[in-house]
């Protein structure tokens, strides 16, 4: 352990140096980069610093006990010695979590999409159902939400809605939410009373800023519609809605919310490039993992990351076989001890990585 932090703190010194270059403050960009990765490993590095400190002040204090002869300076070097591996102890737990490396995307605003996959209306009612679980945890922890497109379906719910939430520390705690959603429940429209099953995929999209992704204007295919939907008649009657096509990927975003062509642009361009971020990534991790499955998967029954099985009021996460009951309240926003558990998990995993 003490070897990667020495090598951080080396890191951290080369950064300092690296952005103190004339060159490099003439580089915005290049600057604003240095200055993220500088200030991510800071607060680790102080605690090596202090952890070497204590060390220092360890041995320093066992000499006096092995070498004094004088027994009330002995006695107050044993009591440093206690005080001080306590504190050393502390610090290395700390150290250790701090080993863990930081997603660089953890602070990222998020746009989610959900969408009902298997199980006709009452699919679309459980995406209706999810996304006012994603906007009360939202409302819970102080973050926005905005509405970027959505297909309402007449008897409620939605085919698909696309919203983006703003807060720090959003995609820290959602992107465990991606994948596919399964619900077990008598729909209200049973006569028989027989329990369905449905299911709702949904995808965690980091934010992607122009830094993130450069999108060249030649390469984009901007279409002008008239906007459909619940805004009623006076969102139909000018064209406000805009369809932004990729043309090198062929990745699409339609944004309609709004009654301003500008904002719906500009809503559908933050989408764009989250999706063209999120196809990046992906190619990384498969060249590292070929079998890694995507995101979202199918939306098959039998694909799930979690079900929440109404009768039983119960739900059950099987990614870390994590059950809790109380599913109203769940479905009212207070997931955060299932996101503490993932949160968890994804810790002691990468620790272990980092650590072998």
């Amino acid at each position: 352990m003490i070897d990667k932090l020495a090598a951080i703190e080396a890191r951290y010194e080369e950064l300092g140096r690296e952005m103190a270059r004339p060159e490099i403050a003439g580089d915005h960009e290049r600057l604003q980069q240095l200055a993220r990765e500088h200030s991510s490993l800071e607060d680790t590095v102080t605690m090596y610093r202090e952890h070497r400190r204590l060390a220092q002040a360890l041995e320093e204090a066992r000499v006096i006990v092995s070498e004094s002869g004088d027994s009330d300076l002995v006695a107050l070097a044993q009591e440093e010695i206690e005080q001080t591996q306590a504190g050393i102890e502390a610090l290395e737990e700390k150290l250790r979590l701090a080993l863990v490396p930081k997603d660089p995307l953890d602070d990222k605003n998020v746009i989610v999409e959900i969408r009902a996959a298997a199980g006709g209306e009452e699919a679309s009612l459980f995406a209706g159902d999810l996304y006012r679980m994603y906007s009360r945890y939202a409302e819970r922890k102080g973050w926005t939400v905005e509405v970027l497109d959505s297909h309402p379906r007449d008897l409620g719910g939605f085919k698909e809605i696309t919203f983006e939430v703003h807060g720090e520390g959003a995609y820290s705690h959602l992107k465990f939410e991606s994948g596919v959603h399964r619900v077990q429940r008598v729909p209200a429209t049973e006569a028989s009373g027989r329990i369905h099953t449905s299911t709702a995929t949904v995808a965690v999209l980091p934010e992607a800023d122009e830094v993130d992704v450069h999108i060249d204007d030649k390469e984009l295919r901007i279409d002008i519609f008239n906007a459909s939907g619940h805004g009623g008649q006076s969102v139909q009657k000018n064209a406000t809605a805009i369809r932004i096509t990729h043309l090198p990927t062929g990745i699409v975003a339609v944004c309609q919310d709004e009654r301003s062509q500008l904002k719906n642009r500009t809503k559908a361009m933050a989408v764009l490039r989250a999706r063209i971020l999120d196809v990046e990534q992906r190619k990384q991790r498969e060249e590292l993992d070929s079998t890694r499955r995507s995101q979202v998967g199918t939306g098959e029954r039998a694909e799930k990351i979690r079900t929440y099985n109404v009768p039983q009021d119960r739900v059950t996460d099987h990614r870390i076989n994590y059950t809790r009951h109380n599913l109203p309240a769940l479905l009212d926003g207070e997931i955060d001890d299932i996101i503490e558990e993932m949160q968890e998990d994804e810790r002691s995993r990468l620790l272990e990585a980092q650590l072998a």
